[in-house]
């Protein structure tokens, strides 16, 4: 018994009792693994697949519990290359997160510092974009990761897991007239001119298309990139703003009010992006998990398998 063995049924496994999906992710040959899982077979005297003309059919009870040690086996054994590796090259480690600004102004300070404590030795940067460019830049290899509410489809070249979730709040000065209002409709909203994110913000997109659908038209008097610039305009006076709730907090924006619109609007969700043929590294787990603590190690591994 050798651990590439225990690799490979533990491979064909996941992979549905598909050898040559196993051979394709392992790199090696069809033929290679089916010799080897023979061999495996023969030296514990068991079965661990049933066969039907050759073709394995499914995984035998005993097999079961052979094929899960086998996975524990082969985790543990990844742990330790990537501690090893961590260990080793920290000296030469790099993470580049593409964002919006309102996500590295409200939700990646507290997850950048714990990550800052724990690799010291990591060089970590922001890079700042709408969504098209944060694709852009993943795509182009000048990110490793994104971070972001864009929510359109990335099966074809990038993969997006879900990690937060905000409800939207409308955001009004302190004596605005709909704080008074006790449930709050789009109709009541579209009253006043709006402040609002660019065009090419998800935010912004999704907001318009609640008011197109209820057959409403309204104003915008001023669009922006930055929370704090849209924020500073509705205090000015400008118009009130639909945004993210936590780009609210009641203590630093005192002169504003934050009405619930969780009736009428969908919620905002961050995602973790990041291109679907590359190998993500220690470190890059360790920030995913940072930002969503069920998104471990096994859990994002498996994820990929999926999509490919």
């Amino acid at each position: 018994m050798n651990l590439q063995q225990l690799r490979y049924i533990s491979e064909v496994s996941r992979r549905g009792l598909n050898i040559s999906a196993a051979a394709a992710t392992l790199r090696t040959s069809q033929p290679g693994i089916s010799k080897q899982i023979k061999l495996l077979e023969a030296e514990l005297g068991v079965d661990i697949f049933r066969r039907s003309r050759n073709r394995l059919e499914a995984i035998t009870p005993v097999g079961r519990r052979i094929v899960a040690i086998a996975q524990e086996v082969v985790a543990q054994l990844e742990q330790i290359q990537a501690s090893a590796t961590a260990s080793g090259a920290e000296s030469q480690m790099s993470l580049v997160v593409a964002t919006s600004h309102t996500q590295a102004r409200y939700v990646l300070p507290d997850i950048i510092g714990q990550f800052a404590a724990s690799h010291q030795r990591v060089s970590l940067t922001l890079r700042h974009g709408d969504p098209a460019q944060i694709r852009a830049m993943l795509l182009a290899g000048e990110a490793d990761l994104g971070v972001t509410t864009e929510a359109e489809d990335h099966s074809s070249s990038l993969i997006s897991l879900p990690c937060r979730r905000f409800e939207r709040v409308l955001v009004v000065p302190v004596r605005h007239p709909l704080i008074r209002v006790q449930r709050m409709s789009l109709a009541a909203i579209a009253e006043y001119p709006l402040v609002a994110y660019e065009p090419a913000f998800t935010g912004r997109r999704l907001v318009i298309q609640a008011f197109e659908r209820a057959g409403l038209d309204p104003k915008i008097v001023l669009s922006a990139i930055d929370a704090d610039v849209i924020k500073a305009c509705v205090e000015r006076g400008l118009g009130v703003a639909v945004l993210s709730e936590v780009t609210y907090d009641r203590k630093r924006d005192n002169r504003l009010r934050a009405l619930r619109l969780n009736h009428l609007f969908e919620p905002s969700i961050t995602h973790i992006v990041f291109r679907r043929q590359r190998r993500l590294r220690a470190w890059e787990y360790d920030f995913i998990q940072l930002c969503a603590s069920n998104w471990t190690r096994g859990r994002i591994d498996r994820a990929l398998a999926q999509a490919i």
